[in-house]
């Protein structure tokens, strides 16, 4: 059983102001709650078969979690799969531009629900939803206060 989310917002930046900050991998905690410290392995740059590695915090215990990057089509579209528990998760953002200073970002995440997380899909998508919607207002937040800062300087 697969379940599937989107969360869409749209950003007061243009499309390359939100793409900087969404690959900028060391600024993922600041918009994802469990996420504490992020990086590319290697230190390259996102790319297909990429590893992103990340120390993170679930459930109130630290532990080591690790992200393949699957495919990047700059500025538009980067996508990840990674674990979430006992299944396997994808998720990726895709940017379009509304106008020349606003874009629409939808963020997607598809888990392959498996184990005990079975018993209980509607809650866990529930969850998994309040969580992104909650990332993307940070995002939002982020890219607009940015652009403010740049704008009065």
């Amino acid at each position: 059983m697969t379940i599937r989310t989107e969360s869409r917002i749209a950003i007061a930046g243009s499309v390359d102001d939100v793409w900087a900050y969404v690959c900028d991998v060391g600024r993922w905690p600041e918009w994802a709650p469990t996420v504490v410290e992020c990086w590319v392995r290697g230190g390259a740059p996102l790319q297909p078969g990429s590893r992103i590695e990340q120390r993170a915090k679930d459930l109130g215990w630290t532990h080591a979690r690790s992200q393949e990057v699957t495919a990047v089509e700059a500025p538009r579209s980067v996508a990840f799969e990674g674990s979430m528990g006992t299944s396997v998760a994808r998720w990726g953002m895709e940017l379009e531009p509304a106008d020349e200073e606003q874009t629409d970002a939808t963020m997607w995440i598809e888990v392959d629900v498996a184990g005990i997380l079975r018993l209980a899909p509607g809650l866990l998508r529930g969850s998994v939803q309040r969580v992104s919607d909650r990332e993307m207002a940070a995002i939002k937040a982020a890219v607009e206060s940015a652009a403010r800062e740049g704008a009065e300087s």
